[in-house]
C-alpha cells in the first residue's frame, strides 16, 4: 500500500505524481473504516481528499502554515502528517482530537472548531512572517458555507492590502457551478498570473497616470470597461473588485489540476483566491447521497451505511422541535431561526409545518441575533435556536442588539454542558455565565423533557430575552411526578429536609437526585430543589432555606465563574454570612474531548464526587 509509505511529514513529496490518485482511494477507504469505528466527520473529509494531497505537495511543514476553517475536515492532513496510526483512538479521551490541535502537532497551525476565522488566523501569520522577513508559505482553506459568516469578508477586505503572499482556498462544494470548471477557466487563471501579463499591465497603467489631466480618467475608463467584459465570463469577482486575485474553479478531484493553480497562486504578491469545487462523501455513495447524514456521525455499517447500536431514544431536540411546531400553530407571530443547523437544532421540522416562518440564515450567530432583533421590533415573537457553544459567537448582539432593547426574542439553546467527543470548542460550559451577566435576561434550564415544553410555552408567553437551555442527548424522563407549573422566578422544591439544601440546574437534576437518596440511605435529611431559574435568582427561597440549613450545594453543568453557584454563594455571603455555600461546577480550564460521563468525573459533577465534597465539608 502507497499509505504505508507515509508515516512523516512531507513523506508525500516522496512519491511519483502517478501515485496520487491510487493513494487518494487508499485514504478514503481508511477514513471510512476509522469513522466508521469512532464517529466523527466524515462526509466533509472524503471531500476534501485531493485537495490535502496537492497543498502537501506544494508546502512543507511545519514550515509553511495550513490553516482550516471549522477544522473538521482536516482528517487527511492529520494522516499524511504522521498521525495515521492514532485514528484508532479519534476522538477519544486522550486520543486523537476531530480538528487540528496545535499539542498534537507542529503541523497543525491553529486550534480550530468554530467556522469564518481562518481567513483572519492566516493573515496574522502573513503579517508576522514578514515582519520577521520570512519566506514561508501560508494558506487559509475556508469552505463556501463557512463564507457566511462575516468575519470571513472582514479579514478578505483587510487581506486586499497585502503585497505579499497570501494563498485563501475556498473548498466549494456546491456543485451547481460546476460548469465553470475546464480548459478556459485554467487558461484564464495562468494568463491572468503570467509574469508577462501582470508586468504589462503594472506599466501601461504607470504610463497612463503620467499623462497630464486626462491619464488617470483613461485608466479609470479602462478599468471600468474591462471589469465589465470580465463580469460576463469571468467567475469570481466579487473577489477580485475587493483587491483580491482570483484563480479557478478548479476541479477539486482532480490532483494534477489543483497542484498547478497552487503553484500559480504562490507567485501573486498578495492575497489570491483559488477556488477549488469538491463533493462532500465522494467516494462513499451513503455519505454522498445524505452528506448532512455523514457531516458528524456517530460510528456506522459500512455496507449499509446505518448507525450502529441501539435504537434511540427521544432526545431534547426532538423535544424542542415537536413543542415549536406546536406552538407555531397555535401562534402566527411565532418564527424560527437557526444559523445553518437546521437538521441539529430540530427547526427543519418547522420549515414543513411553516415554511413562511422558518429562517436559516447561513453561519452567521451574530446576524442571526439582530435579525431576530429586528422580527420582534417588527411584532413578530422569534427563537433563535443555536447550540450553545455557537452561541459565543454573539455575545454583543445578544447585549446590544436584544438584552438592552428588552426585546422578546427567544434563545434555544442546545448542547449545553458537557458535550463529549468535539471538545474544547463544542463544550456549551460557559453559557450561564455570560447570559446571567446581562440585564434584563431570563435564564432558564429544564430538568426533563416536560419542564422543557413549559419553558417553552412560558418563553412565549413572556415579554423580553428568555433563554433556555437544555442538553445534548436521550430527555430525562424522571420526576414524572413533579410538574408543577413554571412560575417567574420561582424554583421547584422537590423534597423538603434540613441542614442542607441541594439545588441543581436542568441537566444536573438526576444526578443531584442519586446524591440525595445516598444522603437518606446515611440517615441525613437534605433538601432537594430545582433550580428552574438560572437568573432570576430565587432569593425568596434562599431566605427560607437560610432559616434551617447551614450549608448550601449547587450543581450545575456549566464554569464556575459568573456561574449559578457564583451568584447564589455571591447573595448568601451578602445576606446570610452563616449559610455555608458550595458551588459545584466546572472549574477554570477547558474540558477536553472523551465520554460525558468520565468527563463529569474528572470535573467533579458525579454522583462520587459530589457526595466526597458533602462529607468533607
Amino acid at each position: 500500500m502507497i499509505l504505508d509509505k507515509i508515516n512523516h511529514p512531507n513523506d508525500i513529496h516522496k512519491l511519483k505524481l502517478e501515485e496520487f490518485d491510487p493513494l487518494a482511494k487508499e485514504i478514503r477507504r481508511f477514513l471510512i473504516e476509522a469513522v466508521s469505528k469512532n464517529g466523527g466527520h466524515l462526509a466533509s473529509n472524503l471531500g476534501t481528499v485531493e485537495l490535502t494531497l496537492a497543498l502537501h505537495n506544494v508546502m512543507h511543514f511545519p514550515d509553511d502554515k495550513l490553516i482550516w476553517d471549522v477544522g473538521h475536515q482536516a482528517y487527511t492532513h492529520k494522516i499524511l502528517t504522521g498521525r495515521k496510526e492514532e485514528f484508532q483512538k479519534l476522538r477519544k479521551e486522550n486520543g486523537l482530537s476531530g480538528f487540528p490541535k496545535r499539542s498534537e502537532s507542529a503541523c497543525d497551525a491553529f486550534d480550530t472548531g468554530h467556522s469564518s476565522n481562518s481567513i483572519s488566523a492566516g493573515l496574522g501569520y502573513v503579517r508576522a512572517r514578514d515582519l520577521q522577513k520570512q519566506k514561508h508559505t501560508v494558506v487559509s482553506v475556508i469552505g463556501d458555507g463557512a463564507l457566511t459568516g462575516g468575519m470571513a469578508y472582514e479579514a478578505l477586505n483587510n487581506a486586499a492590502e497585502l503585497k505579499t503572499n497570501f494563498i485563501i482556498v475556498i473548498n466549494d462544494n456546491n456543485m451547481s457551478i460546476a460548469p465553470n470548471v475546464g480548459g478556459m477557466s485554467s487558461y484564464l487563471s495562468t494568463l491572468r498570473t503570467a509574469e508577462a501579463y501582470t508586468g504589462v499591465k503594472m506599466n501601461v497603467t504607470r504610463s497612463l497616470n503620467k499623462i497630464p489631466k486626462v491619464g488617470s480618467a483613461v485608466v479609470d475608463t479602462v478599468r471600468k470597461t474591462k471589469s465589465s467584459i470580465k463580469q460576463l465570463i469571468i467567475p469570481g469577482m466579487l473577489f477580485e473588485n475587493m483587491g483580491l486575485t482570483y484563480l479557478g474553479p478548479v476541479d477539486g478531484h482532480n490532483t494534477r489540476q489543483v497542484m498547478k493553480l497552487l503553484n500559480e497562486a504562490k507567485k501573486v504578491e498578495g492575497a489570491v483566491v483559488v477556488h477549488v469545487l469538491t463533493k462532500k462523501g465522494l467516494g462513499y455513495k451513503p455519505a454522498e447521497e445524505k452528506p448532512d447524514r455523514f457531516h458528524g456521525t456517530g460510528p456506522f455499517d459500512i455496507r449499509s451505511g446505518k448507525t450502529a447500536g441501539k435504537k434511540k431514544n427521544v432526545d431534547y431536540t426532538s423535544v424542542f422541535s415537536d413543542c415549536i411546531c406546536r406552538l407555531a400553530k397555535e401562534n402566527n407571530k411565532l418564527v424560527g431561526i437557526t444559523a445553518a443547523m437546521p437538521d441539529g437544532t430540530g427547526l427543519k421540522q418547522l420549515n414543513k409545518v411553516c415554511p413562511e416562518r422558518f429562517f436559516d440564515v447561513g453561519i452567521a450567530e451574530e446576524h442571526a441575533v439582530t435579525f431576530a432583533a429586528g422580527l420582534a421590533l417588527g411584532g413578530m415573537i422569534p427563537v433563535v435556536a443555536i447550540y450553545s457553544s455557537f452561541l459565543q459567537r454573539a455575545v454583543d448582539q445578544i447585549l446590544h442588539d436584544v438584552c438592552m432593547q428588552n426585546l422578546h426574542v427567544i434563545f434555544a439553546i442546545d448542547r449545553a454542558g458537557l458535550v463529549g467527543a468535539d471538545g474544547e470548542t463544542h463544550q456549551g460550559c460557559f453559557d450561564l455565565s455570560y447570559l446571567s451577566m446581562m440585564p434584563n435576561m431570563v435564564v432558564l434550564a429544564p430538568k426533563n423533557a416536560w419542564e422543557l415544553e413549559k419553558m417553552l410555552e412560558f418563553a412565549v408567553a413572556y415579554n423580553g430575552p428568555i433563554a433556555i437551555r437544555y442538553p445534548r442527548g436521550t430527555a430525562c424522563q424522571e420526576f414524572s411526578d413533579a410538574k408543577e407549573e413554571i412560575s417567574y422566578g420561582k424554583s421547584e422544591i422537590l423534597e423538603k429536609g434540613s441542614e442542607i439544601a441541594i439545588i441543581g440546574v436542568g441537566s444536573m437534576m438526576p444526578i443531584c437526585r442519586q446524591v440525595y437518596d445516598s444522603l437518606v440511605e446515611k440517615g441525613k435529611h437534605p433538601t432537594l430543589v430545582n433550580a428552574r431559574f438560572v437568573k432570576p435568582l430565587d432569593r425568596v427561597l434562599l431566605d427560607e432555606l437560610s432559616v434551617n440549613h447551614e450549608h448550601i450545594i449547587t450543581v450545575e453543568e456549566n464554569v464556575k465563574n459568573g456561574g449559578f453557584g457564583d451568584r447564589t454563594a455571591s447573595y448568601m455571603g451578602a445576606c446570610h454570612p452563616k449559610v455555608t455555600v458550595i458551588p459545584i461546577a466546572i472549574w477554570d480550564h477547558f474540558v477536553e474531548q472523551g465520554e460525558v460521563s468520565k468527563l463529569r468525573t474528572e470535573v467533579g459533577l458525579s454522583v462520587e464526587n459530589i457526595l466526597e465534597t458533602i462529607e468533607n465539608m
